[in-house]
């Protein structure tokens, strides 16, 4: 039964026997939960929040291992085996948060301008959801300095800079040129100058490692995501409520999923070529639909802390005008029907034929799921929290 269940979280479009099945035996699990024994309950009532489908890919081997060794007939030397793979996997991840860790103090960036989210911890647990095999360590580090750019450039938009001053900030980040820099604010100066130099430093590093030029490609990604974010800050200066569908389709840009999918595909460089890099614009329905995801559910997950930090109305009050309804709990339901749909539809291009290759069609799928991880806390007190996924996978060893 709970195989079927599990199974069934893998349906594409028009598998109704699949869809069916989900229903059949999520109720069932549900009823008889409470029958069943210590281990077996533990597993249905995990599938039940989050089913494997969905997980995170590191956080699950962690939990596979635990589950493992509290079976009654587990193969103690495989056993100690997968603990030392899981230890020293969590070592590299050490070493790599160092080195992250450092880029960023000496960066300084958050100090010198006073404001700003300083997460580096949690812009890497990103990385390591998108990149769950080892030998991804460069990946990791390069895409997790640019999501510590982008939380940032948020908080500038959302709360600090004027309208003035963004509009001059987006169109410095157009020209793509240090000369721009002259017209803005002091304060947006370092931040410009952090962005264009690690931008240029990762295209650096990926000229060298796999022979392609790619700063059109990584600066278009910031240029998009200037844009959408002005876009949304002159919203909220006009006290305008976008349709759902105009939120959702600019929100997946500002969110950063085209810029970190983008960087993710030319930063591991399997079957980087002519043709594929022109497959990035206008960027692959692929990428779009991890993006619904990710946007949906930091919406179920922070929409109150962002609107308290002056942030634009989230997919859940857009809906709320939009159908004229009062009841948020009925918004936020149907946002997680939304994501189940959107998980639908993302399954179905994971199967079919693609011209993309297989690792940035898994980095996609990583995407999404980590964006359960690190947002579902917040619609649901009881998954662990981001802080807790830190912990165990970056401090806490297996013994």
């Amino acid at each position: 039964m709970l195989s079927l269940y599990e199974a069934s979280y893998l349906a594409t479009q028009d598998e109704d026997i699949l869809f069916q099945a989900m229903e059949f035996t999520k109720t069932e699990l549900t009823q008889s939960v409470s029958l069943m024994d210590s281990q077996s309950s533990r597993h249905v009532v995990q599938a039940l929040a989050l089913p494997r489908h969905l997980r995170m890919s590191r956080s699950e081997a962690g939990n596979y291992i635990n589950e493992y060794s509290q079976s009654w007939n587990h193969d103690q030397t495989l056993l100690q085996l997968a603990k030392s793979d899981f230890n020293m996997v969590q070592s590299l991840h050490q070493r790599e948060l160092a080195e992250i860790k450092r880029w960023w103090k000496q960066l300084g960036l958050v100090d010198k301008l006073g404001f700003g989210r300083d997460r580096p911890l949690e812009c890497f647990l990103w990385t390591v959801g998108i990149f769950p095999e080892p030998y991804y360590s460069n990946c990791r580090i390069e895409l997790a300095k640019t999501i510590a750019l982008l939380l940032v450039i948020d908080d500038i938009f959302d709360t600090y800079g004027s309208l003035s001053d963004l509009v001059l900030f987006t169109e410095a980040i157009q020209r793509w040129d240090l000369g721009a820099m002259e017209h803005i604010p002091e304060y947006m100066k370092i931040c410009y100058m952090a962005l264009y130099n690690t931008t240029n430093e990762i295209s650096y590093r990926i000229l060298k490692d796999h022979g392609w030029n790619v700063v059109p490609q990584l600066k278009r990604t910031w240029i998009d995501i200037f844009e959408a974010q002005l876009s949304e800050a002159k919203w909220f200066s006009e006290g305008y409520v976008p349709t759902q569908e105009q939120y959702l389709r600019n929100g997946v840009t500002t969110g950063g999923t085209y810029m970190a999918l983008v960087h993710a595909f030319c930063l591991m460089g399997q079957g980087v070529t002519k043709e594929t890099l022109a497959m990035m614009e206008p960027y692959p329905n692929l990428f779009s639909c991890s993006g619904k995801i990710l946007r949906l559910w930091d919406d179920l997950g922070t929409a109150r802390e962002e609107q308290e930090r002056g942030d634009v109305a989230s997919s859940i009050e857009c809906y709320m005008r939009e159908k004229t309804i009062s009841c948020e709990e009925e918004a936020r339901k149907h946002i997680r029907q939304l994501i189940r749909s959107l998980w639908v539809q993302l399954n179905g291009m994971l199967v079919a034929p693609a011209a993309l290759p297989a690792s940035i069609v898994n980095a996609s799928l990583n995407l999404a799921r980590t964006a359960q991880v690190v947002y579902q806390h917040g619609d649901d007190s009881t998954v662990t929290s981001v802080n807790g996924h830190i912990e165990r996978l970056f401090y806490n060893p297996l013994t």
